[in-house]
């Protein structure tokens, strides 16, 4: 598939014949004014920009391989190098503000907004926010707006970064009360990828296939791996690579009790490429090299 890459602010209001744009760096844009008239079926654009969109969307909205329906809604983010492919018919009404990530990256204080899970979700994983919740995202918006729409000066960084500073905090909130209102979803997750865990270091795939990273087992899930990760600490306090580490270092207990395998052939058979990672990893867990726990036992 051939991309329409967009990389500037200027470059993605050339694309939706929008107006000129206020800011070099940053932009917020009606998605009800963006001409769509242009494009063809089957037109992707890849958007090398972060992006914070509340949309409605009459129509289906193919991100990567697959279609959504936003008929009711929806917050979505998303971080720069994202392919989307909006159809032609889509009628979209919302806003969505767009961020070259030089602007992010000028200080300490825009790179920590960077490293929001939620920019690394998919798109079936958004955020759907009530009306009193896009009331109060609505207002940081129109501090944003009005910052860009006013000669830039010395404060106009900063200010414009406090109040993204403020909405993410606000989306970061959101997200929590999201995970707290689908608890039963998320504990049917939870049970899944216990399952898919249990299931992998019961087999002999370990030593076949090397240890299992998040990304395994989020595409098994049809999930993200930072929403993965995200749901699993908020349900068990830990994060998908810490629940990883902790079966496998049940398993390497188990075998360093019950069988006279050598360290070394434990940490192959566990999928480690070398038995250093294994003792170091299992030191890091337990306080004890695997030759002293085994020792101690």
């Amino acid at each position: 598939m051939e991309y329409i890459d967009i990389g500037s602010i200027s470059e993605l209001h050339d694309f939706f014949h929008y107006d000129k744009p206020l800011h070099p760096l940053i932009t917020v844009v009606d998605l009800a004014k963006v001409d769509r008239s242009h494009r063809r079926e089957g037109d992707a654009y890849r958007l090398n920009l972060y992006s914070i969109a509340c949309k409605k969307i009459e129509g289906s909205f193919k991100y990567g391989r697959t279609s959504y329906d936003f008929s009711e809604g929806s917050l979505m983010f998303t971080a720069p190098h994202q392919v989307l492919s909006p159809g032609i018919e889509n009628k979209v009404q919302g806003w969505a503000i767009y961020i070259h990530p030089d602007f992010l990256h000028a200080n300490s204080r825009g790179q920590k907004l960077t490293a929001y899970s939620f920019f690394g979700y998919d798109t079936n994983e958004c955020l759907h926010i009530s009306d009193a919740e896009k009331n109060v995202l609505e207002d940081c918006l129109q501090n944003i707006r009005r910052e860009i729409s006013m000669n830039l000066d010395t404060h106009s960084h900063n200010l414009i970064l406090t109040n993204l500073e403020l909405m993410l905090s606000y989306c970061s909130r959101f997200y929590d009360r999201q995970f707290l209102t689908r608890a039963k979803a998320g504990n049917d997750i939870t049970e899944r990828f216990e399952r898919l865990l249990n299931d992998y270091f019961t087999q002999e795939t370990p030593i076949e296939s090397g240890i299992p990273d998040v990304k395994y087992f989020a595409s098994r899930l049809n999930l993200s791996a930072n929403y993965l990760s995200d749901l699993l600490s908020k349900y068990t306090g830990k994060s998908t690579q810490e629940h990883i580490h902790l079966k496998l270092i049940d398993k390497a207990k188990s075998l360093l009790w019950s069988t006279q395998t050598s360290i070394a052939a434990i940490a192959y058979d566990l999928g480690f490429e070398h038995p250093s990672h294994f003792t170091k990893l299992f030191k890091a867990r337990t306080g004890h090299s695997p030759r002293a726990f085994r020792n101690l036992n």
